[in-house]
């Protein structure tokens, strides 16, 4: 019975169980249905919305592009009239072209038949004209532009004259005060050092223990300072001779030395020239840089202090080379200083401007250029090195103050008594001045004056006009200028005169 009640128990239990789930699965599907219908609502709601979006914003579309269209239409319209006006405006204006180039048409007929008329008119005077006046037209037109010519030439001249005076009187008065100042200011005497070739001697016994055995001594000496020693029948001298004014001072001093020892031989000679060119080289130095410091120059290259002491024993045409550059560069700081411009920049570029001179380089480049890579090499300003190597015109002048390194190059070296001329020279110069005047046309004699300074020309009267006189001295003045080198100028006077002469008996 228990068992059998058990049994049923079970029974009852799973059978309730079963229900009971029967009835949850049966709600569950009820509510995910409601679920599912209200979503479905809900989707359909939002479709309906958004179409009705959709649809209003492509009327909106529509709407706009027909506006588009409509505007479109309006300017094309418009496009239309205006081109219609143009042509229409454009129609006009070729019609009144056309009737214009008929007037012109017209004009320019009526001014042929004139201008026929006048040319047989000019035609018929000149005819009465040419036998009128017995000459041609063409003869006329020839004597016409002679007359005209010699005309303009005279008036030309006068011009120039007028213009060339005007410029003296007044461009050049003040730069002549400041030269003239310049050079009373920084005025040095005219005696300048010359370089020493010989070698003088109390006794002509000397000579023989100078050539030693053999020439040995005098070829020892040769050899070490590379000066040619020339030992002649001139009392009391022994004459020197070498390119290097430096070698030559060597072989001087030590010759001194030698002869007050009174031990010449060949290891003694070659002793005493290695310690003179010790004392040289320091004398050049020392030298250099005393003259910097005189000058007030500071900041200098080493090798560039020692070519400015070395200039002391070079010359040039007889003028110290040194004393030269000294000279040019207070004259280059007076005149910079008058001008308003730096002296200290133009005494520095005076000082070095002849610098290639003693350079110890084997070029063929003029001094001034030489002397301008070396500037440059040893740390010199451009303007400086400008100055330096455009002070003989072969370079462009950069700065205001190459001009003035120019002058002042000139003024030193022309002033009286700074540098000698060599004779054949001298007279190949005159020589040129007079052949060159002498090959102008009317011209009957020459004569150079004042060292060739001054050019006097004598002219035949019956040749040459007074008017023809100022031609001609400018025209001479010119081709001087033009084919010659010298220094400062040259006034070239042109005398024409008519003498009469006759003899009472």
């Amino acid at each position: 019975m228990i068992l059998v009640a058990s049994i049923i128990t079970l029974l009852l239990g799973a059978g309730g169980t079963a229900f009971y789930y029967k009835h949850s699965a049966n709600s569950a599907l009820k509510k995910a249905a409601e679920e599912a219908e209200i979503i479905k609502k809900n989707k359909i709601v939002e479709a309906k919305e958004k179409y009705i979006a959709l649809k209003l914003e492509h009327d909106n579309r529509v709407r706009q592009d027909e506006q588009k269209k409509l505007q479109q239409e309006q300017r094309l319209q418009q496009r239309e009239q205006q081109l219609n006006q143009r042509q229409g405006d454009i129609q006009r204006a070729q019609n009144e072209i056309q009737q214009r180039t008929q007037q012109i048409e017209q004009q320019q007929k009526a001014l042929d038949f004139k201008a026929q008329d006048i040319e047989k008119m000019n035609k018929l005077a000149q005819q009465q004209l040419e036998q009128l006046s017995g000459m041609s037209a063409e003869e006329a037109k020839k004597q016409l532009v002679e007359s005209l010519k010699d005309e303009a030439k005279t008036n030309a001249m006068s011009y120039v004259n007028d213009i060339m005076e005007e410029a003296r009187l007044s461009a050049n008065k003040e730069a002549k005060k400041i030269v003239i100042q310049t050079i009373q200011r920084v005025a040095s005497e005219t005696t300048v050092e010359n370089a020493v070739s010989v070698f003088h001697i109390d006794n002509d016994e000397v000579k023989g223990r100078i050539i030693g055995r053999e020439g040995r001594n005098i070829r020892a000496l040769e050899a070490s300072t590379g000066v040619e020693i020339v030992v002649d029948d001139t009392p009391e001298a022994i004459t020197l001779s070498a390119f290097d004014p430096v070698r030559r001072e060597i072989a001087r001093l030590s010759l001194h030395q030698l002869v007050q020892d009174g031990r010449i031989h060949p290891a003694r000679i070659e002793e005493v020239v290695a310690k003179v060119t010790k004392q040289v080289e320091e004398e050049m130095i020392e030298t250099g840089k005393r003259t910097t410091i005189d000058m007030g120059i500071h900041g200098l290259h080493p090798e560039l202090i020692r070519l400015i002491g070395k200039m002391k024993y070079r010359s040039s045409y007889g003028q110290n080379l040194l004393q030269h550059a000294r000279e040019t560069a207070n004259l280059c700081a007076a005149m910079a200083s008058d001008l308003g411009l730096n002296p200290k920049k133009a005494r520095r570029a005076g000082l070095l401007h002849d610098i290639g001179k003693v350079a110890e380089e084997d070029t063929d480049l003029p001094h001034a250029e030489l002397g301008m890579k070396i500037c440059e090499k040893y740390g010199e300003k451009p303007d400086i090195c400008n100055a330096v190597g455009a002070h003989h015109d072969e370079m462009e002048m950069e700065t205001l103050i190459a001009p003035i390194v120019q002058a002042c190059d000139a003024i030193s070296g022309a002033r009286p008594g700074a540098r000698r001329e060599i004779v054949e020279t001298y007279v190949k110069r005159l020589n040129d001045l007079e052949n060159i005047a002498m090959s102008f046309p009317g011209v009957i004699k020459t004569y150079a004056l004042q060292a060739g300074r001054e050019l006097r020309v004598i002219v035949g009267a019956d040749k040459i006009t007074d008017k023809d006189t100022e031609l001609l001295s400018f025209d001479l003045a010119k081709r001087i200028q033009d084919e010659m080198t010298y220094p400062g100028q040259i006034k070239i006077t042109v005398i024409r005169e008519t003498r009469a002469v006759s003899y009472a008996k």
